[in-house]
């Protein structure tokens, strides 16, 4: 009971990224990239016959000079700025820190492509290296020229995924929310211990008056993504650890906690870990511990899931992650928006399409759940607060990105 109002509730299906018994197997990344382009490819292959029915598809090493046709393939970005690991090595250690930019992308970037016999540099104007990354699978049209390079004509990706149709309300049926958290971050110095306190009455229904207790009413679940504790790093050295150390790492997870159980006691509650969070590195990250939280756990409200996490609520499709696919692919390409990169991604097929190039990722456990179909809803946190309509595709596709409500 909230109030005098009833909480409403809805049907809750899990499509989870957990990994279980996951073990080494000597894979490379090379078998990763080789079944990327063979599970992308059986999507392009009929938009090519709908786009270029009168063109021949072939592979890099069956080029003919001057002879227009389609290769499929996957791109490698050639980048100036990137980094790179060995350089760390390789120059002398400076005496000032070294300044690292937030992008990456340099005009003289260009792209390559790669199948399984070859690969070739693309030239043209029709395609802008700014835009893609290394690890998107695409088709494109051209013909090759005298340098050994590829004049492309027309690029084509692999497009969106088909949308199963929205389940219809009954007029009977009050509407449904779904609150979306990030960045509460307990335990920082920047935190406000009584904002995220206001944030926890709010949902569970005791602030407010009675048209604020009846839309608090109606959220059926909520779900916090990320950056969600900001532990002491100064602690993280690497020794042993004092009493007092090993209290400053205790308290910012047991703040969490006790804003967990508050909102599990009135509602469902899922915890995606994020990149600051304690947890594994690699994509998919895998649920926070239980043993992390005992007074949220005793309630079977309360869902450690995954980052990805993607789920269904009454038939409503959601697809989200902690915004680390955003963030690095903010880093080496270019847009206006980071909705942008959401929409690009979705018509890639592939919601981390820079892993494991610069992302880091549990070998193929991305590539092996990629989404079949295109979900109703996307969410990324750690962004700005927007939402729009796919400018192509299902119309009734949302792109909506939680914030850092709680930074300052």
């Amino acid at each position: 009971m909230v109030g005098i109002w009833n909480k409403e509730e809805a049907d809750m299906k899990n499509e989870k990224f957990e990994l279980k018994k996951q073990k080494y197997k000597g894979q490379q990344y090379s078998q990763l990239y080789f079944f990327r382009l063979t599970f992308t490819r059986q999507y392009l292959n009929p938009r090519i016959k709908e786009r270029w029915p009168s063109y021949i598809v072939t592979n890099i090493l069956g080029l003919d000079e001057g002879k227009v046709c389609v290769v499929i393939g996957t791109l490698y970005k050639q980048m100036k700025l990137k980094p790179n690991i060995l350089d760390e090595y390789s120059k002398e250690r400076s005496v000032g820190g070294l300044v690292v930019p937030s992008n990456f992308t340099d005009a003289e970037d260009y792209l390559i492509l790669e199948d399984e016999s070859g690969r070739v540099k693309l030239v043209g104007d029709c395609i802008s290296p700014a835009v893609y990354v290394t690890g998107v699978v695409v088709a494109v049209c051209g013909q090759p020229g005298k340098d050994g390079e590829f004049l492309v004509e027309e690029i084509l990706e692999p497009g969106l995924a088909p949308q199963p149709p929205l389940p219809t309300r009954k007029k009977s049926e009050s509407e449904k929310y779904v609150a979306f958290v990030s960045g509460l971050r307990c335990g920082g110095p920047e935190t406000n211990p009584l904002q995220v306190q206001l944030l926890v009455d709010h949902l569970t229904g005791h602030l407010g008056e009675e048209q604020e207790q009846s839309l608090s009413a109606q959220v059926v679940r909520t779900i916090i993504a990320g950056d969600s504790v900001q532990l002491q790093a100064q602690a993280l050295h690497g020794q042993p650890l004092s009493s007092k150390d090993q209290h400053k790492l205790i308290e910012p997870i047991k703040e969490l906690d006790l804003v967990l159980t508050q909102l599990a006691s009135a509602m469902p509650v899922d915890i995606m870990p994020g990149s600051k969070d304690p947890a594994n590195f690699s994509l998919p990250q895998q649920p926070l511990h239980k043993c992390l939280f005992p007074g949220a756990t005793a309630y079977s409200t309360f869902v450690s899931a995954t980052n990805p996490h993607q789920f269904e609520l009454d038939g409503v499709g959601f697809l989200g992650t902690s915004g680390q696919n955003i963030e690095d692919l903010d880093k080496y390409s270019l847009a206006d928006d980071p909705v942008d990169y959401m929409e690009r991604t979705l018509s890639w097929r592939h919601i981390a399409p820079t892993a494991p190039d610069t992302l880091g990722q549990i070998f193929n456990a991305l590539d092996k759940r990629i989404t079949a179909q295109v979900k109703h809803h996307m969410v990324v946190s750690d962004t700005l607060v927007k939402k729009v309509p796919f400018s192509d595709g299902p119309k009734d596709v949302l792109l909506s990105l939680a914030t850092k409500a709680f930074e300052h």
